[in-house]
Protein backbone atom coordinates (compact mmCIF):
# COMPACT_ATOMS: atom_id res chain seq x y z
CA UNK A 1 0.00 0.00 0.00
CA UNK A 2 1.31 3.43 -0.93
CA UNK A 3 2.35 5.80 1.84
CA UNK A 4 1.56 8.81 -0.31
CA UNK A 5 -0.73 11.19 1.63
CA UNK A 6 -4.19 11.48 0.11
CA UNK A 7 -7.21 13.70 0.62
CA UNK A 8 -10.62 12.01 0.48
CA UNK A 9 -12.85 14.15 -1.74
CA UNK A 10 -15.46 11.67 -2.94
CA UNK A 11 -18.11 12.34 -0.31
CA UNK A 12 -18.79 14.07 2.98
CA UNK A 13 -19.90 10.66 4.28
CA UNK A 14 -16.24 9.71 4.76
CA UNK A 15 -15.91 11.83 7.90
CA UNK A 16 -14.63 9.91 10.94
CA UNK A 17 -15.97 10.15 14.51
CA UNK A 18 -14.15 12.76 16.55
CA UNK A 19 -12.23 11.92 19.70
CA UNK A 20 -15.09 13.45 21.70
CA UNK A 21 -17.54 11.13 19.94
CA UNK A 22 -15.39 8.09 20.64
CA UNK A 23 -15.24 8.97 24.33
CA UNK A 24 -18.99 9.52 24.40
CA UNK A 25 -19.57 6.10 22.82
CA UNK A 26 -17.47 4.43 25.49
CA UNK A 27 -19.30 6.22 28.30
CA UNK A 28 -22.87 6.39 26.93
CA UNK A 29 -25.68 5.46 29.27
CA UNK A 30 -27.83 2.95 27.39
CA UNK A 31 -31.17 1.20 27.70
CA UNK A 32 -33.55 -0.64 25.40
CA UNK A 33 -34.80 1.98 22.95
CA UNK A 34 -37.47 -0.34 21.56
CA UNK A 35 -39.03 -0.03 25.01
CA UNK A 36 -38.30 3.71 25.02
CA UNK A 37 -35.80 3.21 27.83
CA UNK A 38 -32.55 4.48 26.34
CA UNK A 39 -31.88 7.72 28.27
CA UNK A 40 -29.30 8.96 25.76
CA UNK A 41 -31.68 8.57 22.82
CA UNK A 42 -34.59 10.07 24.74
CA UNK A 43 -32.57 13.12 25.73
CA UNK A 44 -31.21 13.53 22.19
CA UNK A 45 -34.65 13.36 20.58
CA UNK A 46 -36.12 15.83 23.07
CA UNK A 47 -33.21 18.23 22.64
CA UNK A 48 -33.38 18.03 18.83
CA UNK A 49 -37.13 18.66 18.71
CA UNK A 50 -36.72 21.75 20.88
CA UNK A 51 -33.63 22.98 19.04
CA UNK A 52 -35.26 22.79 15.62
CA UNK A 53 -38.75 23.88 16.68
CA UNK A 54 -40.72 20.68 16.01
CA UNK A 55 -43.10 18.62 18.12
CA UNK A 56 -40.99 15.48 17.91
CA UNK A 57 -37.70 14.09 16.65
CA UNK A 58 -37.23 10.40 15.90
CA UNK A 59 -33.80 8.79 15.68
CA UNK A 60 -33.36 6.41 12.73
CA UNK A 61 -30.43 4.50 11.20
CA UNK A 62 -30.34 6.39 7.87
CA UNK A 63 -31.73 9.40 6.03
CA UNK A 64 -33.17 7.08 3.37
CA UNK A 65 -35.27 5.36 6.04
CA UNK A 66 -36.25 8.74 7.46
CA UNK A 67 -37.53 9.94 4.07
CA UNK A 68 -39.44 6.69 3.60
CA UNK A 69 -41.02 6.90 7.05
CA UNK A 70 -42.10 10.47 6.26
CA UNK A 71 -43.80 9.27 3.08
CA UNK A 72 -45.52 6.45 4.96
CA UNK A 73 -46.82 9.04 7.43
CA UNK A 74 -48.04 11.53 4.84
CA UNK A 75 -49.35 8.89 2.42
CA UNK A 76 -50.96 6.52 4.90
CA UNK A 77 -54.13 6.46 2.83
CA UNK A 78 -54.09 4.46 -0.39
CA UNK A 79 -54.27 6.36 -3.66
CA UNK A 80 -51.81 9.01 -2.51
CA UNK A 81 -49.39 10.91 -4.73
CA UNK A 82 -46.25 12.89 -3.95
CA UNK A 83 -44.57 15.60 -6.00
CA UNK A 84 -40.80 15.35 -6.42
CA UNK A 85 -38.12 17.04 -8.48
CA UNK A 86 -36.86 14.88 -11.33
CA UNK A 87 -33.32 15.06 -9.91
CA UNK A 88 -34.29 14.38 -6.30
CA UNK A 89 -32.29 11.87 -4.29
CA UNK A 90 -35.59 10.38 -3.11
CA UNK A 91 -36.59 9.82 -6.74
CA UNK A 92 -33.29 8.52 -8.15
CA UNK A 93 -31.27 6.91 -5.36
CA UNK A 94 -33.73 5.44 -2.85
CA UNK A 95 -35.15 2.56 -4.93
CA UNK A 96 -38.50 4.30 -5.28
CA UNK A 97 -39.39 3.26 -1.75
CA UNK A 98 -42.25 5.76 -1.67
CA UNK A 99 -43.86 3.54 -4.33
CA UNK A 100 -42.65 0.00 -3.62
CA UNK A 101 -43.15 0.26 0.14
CA UNK A 102 -45.31 3.30 0.91
CA UNK A 103 -47.61 2.61 -2.04
CA UNK A 104 -47.59 6.22 -3.22
CA UNK A 105 -47.55 7.39 -6.81
CA UNK A 106 -44.95 9.98 -7.79
CA UNK A 107 -45.39 12.96 -10.08
CA UNK A 108 -42.13 14.66 -11.02
CA UNK A 109 -41.53 18.24 -12.03
CA UNK A 110 -38.23 19.57 -13.41
CA UNK A 111 -35.58 20.66 -10.96
CA UNK A 112 -34.15 24.02 -11.91
CA UNK A 113 -30.33 24.35 -12.00
CA UNK A 114 -30.44 25.88 -8.50
CA UNK A 115 -32.30 22.87 -7.09
CA UNK A 116 -35.67 24.57 -6.77
CA UNK A 117 -39.00 23.54 -8.24
CA UNK A 118 -40.82 26.35 -10.00
CA UNK A 119 -43.89 27.24 -7.98
CA UNK A 120 -46.07 27.30 -11.08
CA UNK A 121 -44.90 23.78 -11.95
CA UNK A 122 -45.74 22.55 -8.45
CA UNK A 123 -49.16 24.20 -8.51
CA UNK A 124 -49.91 22.67 -11.90
CA UNK A 125 -48.84 19.23 -10.63
CA UNK A 126 -51.19 19.29 -7.62
CA UNK A 127 -54.17 17.20 -8.66
CA UNK A 128 -57.72 18.44 -8.56
CA UNK A 129 -59.95 16.29 -6.38
CA UNK A 130 -61.45 14.17 -9.12
CA UNK A 131 -62.15 10.45 -9.34
CA UNK A 132 -59.66 9.80 -12.14
CA UNK A 133 -56.63 11.01 -10.17
CA UNK A 134 -54.60 10.06 -7.14
CA UNK A 135 -54.71 12.56 -4.29
CA UNK A 136 -51.71 14.84 -3.86
CA UNK A 137 -50.52 14.41 -0.28
CA UNK A 138 -47.00 15.86 -0.16
CA UNK A 139 -44.44 17.99 -1.95
CA UNK A 140 -40.83 16.99 -1.30
CA UNK A 141 -37.78 19.18 -1.82
CA UNK A 142 -34.09 18.64 -1.11
CA UNK A 143 -31.86 21.16 0.68
CA UNK A 144 -29.03 21.32 -0.19
CA UNK A 145 -29.63 19.63 -3.53
CA UNK A 146 -27.24 16.81 -4.32
CA UNK A 147 -27.68 16.34 -8.07
CA UNK A 148 -27.72 20.10 -8.61
CA UNK A 149 -24.30 20.39 -7.00
CA UNK A 150 -25.06 21.29 -3.41
CA UNK A 151 -27.24 24.27 -4.27
CA UNK A 152 -29.12 26.00 -1.47
CA UNK A 153 -32.88 26.52 -1.30
CA UNK A 154 -33.35 29.87 0.41
CA UNK A 155 -35.74 30.87 3.18
CA UNK A 156 -37.88 33.10 0.95
CA UNK A 157 -38.34 30.31 -1.57
CA UNK A 158 -39.32 27.81 1.12
CA UNK A 159 -41.78 30.30 2.61
CA UNK A 160 -43.45 30.69 -0.80
CA UNK A 161 -43.51 26.94 -1.35
CA UNK A 162 -44.90 26.40 2.14
CA UNK A 163 -47.69 28.90 1.50
CA UNK A 164 -48.56 27.11 -1.74
CA UNK A 165 -48.71 23.75 0.04
CA UNK A 166 -50.96 25.17 2.76
CA UNK A 167 -53.25 26.66 0.11
CA UNK A 168 -53.93 23.17 -1.23
CA UNK A 169 -53.71 21.33 2.12
CA UNK A 170 -50.62 19.43 0.97
CA UNK A 171 -47.75 18.49 3.31
CA UNK A 172 -44.24 19.83 2.74
CA UNK A 173 -41.36 17.43 3.41
CA UNK A 174 -37.76 18.58 3.26
CA UNK A 175 -35.05 16.04 2.62
CA UNK A 176 -32.54 17.97 4.68
CA UNK A 177 -29.73 15.44 4.53
CA UNK A 178 -27.39 18.42 4.10
CA UNK A 179 -29.59 21.18 5.47
CA UNK A 180 -26.91 22.15 7.98
CA UNK A 181 -24.79 23.15 4.98
CA UNK A 182 -27.67 25.27 3.70
CA UNK A 183 -28.14 26.97 7.06
CA UNK A 184 -24.42 27.72 7.38
CA UNK A 185 -24.31 29.14 3.86
CA UNK A 186 -27.32 31.39 4.54
CA UNK A 187 -26.18 32.38 8.02
CA UNK A 188 -29.45 31.36 9.65
CA UNK A 189 -30.56 28.50 11.88
CA UNK A 190 -32.06 25.23 10.68
CA UNK A 191 -35.11 26.15 12.75
CA UNK A 192 -35.62 29.31 10.68
CA UNK A 193 -35.02 27.48 7.43
CA UNK A 194 -37.58 24.75 8.13
CA UNK A 195 -40.43 26.79 9.62
CA UNK A 196 -42.74 25.96 6.69
CA UNK A 197 -42.09 22.21 6.67
CA UNK A 198 -44.40 19.53 8.06
CA UNK A 199 -41.51 17.08 8.27
CA UNK A 200 -37.75 17.22 7.82
CA UNK A 201 -35.03 14.60 7.49
CA UNK A 202 -31.69 15.49 9.07
CA UNK A 203 -28.63 13.34 8.36
CA UNK A 204 -26.00 13.18 11.11
CA UNK A 205 -23.19 11.49 9.17
CA UNK A 206 -22.76 13.84 6.19
CA UNK A 207 -19.94 16.18 7.08
CA UNK A 208 -20.78 16.07 10.79
CA UNK A 209 -18.62 13.06 11.73
CA UNK A 210 -21.30 10.89 13.36
CA UNK A 211 -20.82 7.27 12.22
CA UNK A 212 -24.49 6.84 11.36
CA UNK A 213 -27.96 8.10 12.08
CA UNK A 214 -30.68 10.50 11.03
CA UNK A 215 -33.52 12.40 12.64
CA UNK A 216 -37.07 12.74 11.37
CA UNK A 217 -38.69 15.92 12.65
CA UNK A 218 -42.49 16.02 12.75
CA UNK A 219 -45.03 18.69 13.72
CA UNK A 220 -47.83 16.78 15.42
CA UNK A 221 -48.32 14.04 17.97
CA UNK A 222 -50.30 12.02 15.42
CA UNK A 223 -47.43 12.13 12.92
CA UNK A 224 -44.91 11.26 15.64
CA UNK A 225 -46.91 8.18 16.64
CA UNK A 226 -47.17 7.02 13.04
CA UNK A 227 -43.47 7.64 12.42
CA UNK A 228 -42.53 5.52 15.42
CA UNK A 229 -44.84 2.76 14.21
CA UNK A 230 -43.46 2.80 10.65
CA UNK A 231 -39.87 2.80 11.87
CA UNK A 232 -40.65 -0.54 13.50
CA UNK A 233 -42.05 -2.22 10.40
CA UNK A 234 -39.01 -1.12 8.37
CA UNK A 235 -36.67 -2.76 10.86
CA UNK A 236 -35.42 0.56 12.16
CA UNK A 237 -36.00 -0.06 15.85
CA UNK A 238 -32.70 -0.55 17.69
CA UNK A 239 -31.86 -1.64 21.21
CA UNK A 240 -28.99 -0.02 23.16
CA UNK A 241 -28.57 2.58 20.44
CA UNK A 242 -27.47 5.38 22.76
CA UNK A 243 -23.96 4.15 22.07
CA UNK A 244 -24.16 5.84 18.64
CA UNK A 245 -26.95 8.38 19.20
CA UNK A 246 -24.56 10.20 21.51
CA UNK A 247 -22.46 11.00 18.43
CA UNK A 248 -25.45 12.62 16.76
CA UNK A 249 -25.93 14.84 19.77
CA UNK A 250 -22.32 16.03 19.49
CA UNK A 251 -22.72 16.44 15.72
CA UNK A 252 -25.58 18.94 15.90
CA UNK A 253 -24.04 20.91 18.76
CA UNK A 254 -20.31 20.91 17.99
CA UNK A 255 -19.73 20.20 14.31
CA UNK A 256 -22.11 22.41 12.33
CA UNK A 257 -20.02 25.58 12.36
CA UNK A 258 -17.09 23.69 10.86
CA UNK A 259 -19.07 23.12 7.67
CA UNK A 260 -18.04 26.64 6.65
CA UNK A 261 -14.50 25.28 6.29
CA UNK A 262 -15.78 22.65 3.87
CA UNK A 263 -17.48 25.35 1.82
CA UNK A 264 -14.30 27.41 1.67
CA UNK A 265 -12.23 24.38 0.66
CA UNK A 266 -14.75 23.43 -2.02
CA UNK A 267 -14.62 26.92 -3.50
CA UNK A 268 -10.82 26.85 -3.46
CA UNK A 269 -10.80 23.45 -5.17
CA UNK A 270 -13.25 24.68 -7.83
CA UNK A 271 -11.11 27.73 -8.54
CA UNK A 272 -8.04 25.55 -8.87
CA UNK A 273 -9.75 23.13 -11.23
CA UNK A 274 -11.16 25.97 -13.33
CA UNK A 275 -7.65 27.35 -13.81
CA UNK A 276 -6.47 24.11 -15.48
CA UNK A 277 -6.59 24.20 -19.25
CA UNK A 278 -9.09 21.65 -20.53
CA UNK A 279 -11.03 21.34 -17.28
CA UNK A 280 -14.60 22.65 -17.09
CA UNK A 281 -15.81 23.77 -13.66
CA UNK A 282 -18.48 26.36 -12.87
CA UNK A 283 -17.03 28.11 -9.83
CA UNK A 284 -20.10 30.32 -9.36
CA UNK A 285 -22.31 27.24 -8.92
CA UNK A 286 -20.28 26.04 -5.92
CA UNK A 287 -22.35 27.25 -2.96
CA UNK A 288 -21.57 24.66 -0.30
CA UNK A 289 -19.40 21.54 -0.17
CA UNK A 290 -19.87 20.03 -3.63
CA UNK A 291 -17.75 20.59 -6.73
CA UNK A 292 -18.81 19.28 -10.12
CA UNK A 293 -16.25 19.30 -12.90
CA UNK A 294 -15.41 17.56 -16.15
CA UNK A 295 -13.29 17.82 -19.24
CA UNK A 296 -13.87 20.69 -21.63
CA UNK A 297 -15.55 19.66 -24.89
CA UNK A 298 -12.44 20.66 -26.80
CA UNK A 299 -10.33 18.03 -24.99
Amino acid sequence: MSNTPTVELRSDTFTQPTSEMRRAMAEAECGDDVWGLDPTVNAFQKEAAEKFGFHSALYLPTATMSNLVAMLVHCEKRGSEIILGDKAHMHIYEQGGYSTIAGAHCRTVPNQPDGTLRLEDVEFAIRPFESHYPITRAVCVENTHNMCGGRVLGKDYLESLGALCKKYDVKLHIDGSRIFNAAVKLGISVKELTEQADSVTLCLSKGLSAPLGALLLTRTEADAVLAHRFRKVLGGNMRQVGVVACCGRIAINEMVDRLAEDHQNAKMLAEGLASIDGVACNVEAVETNMVRWGLDKKV
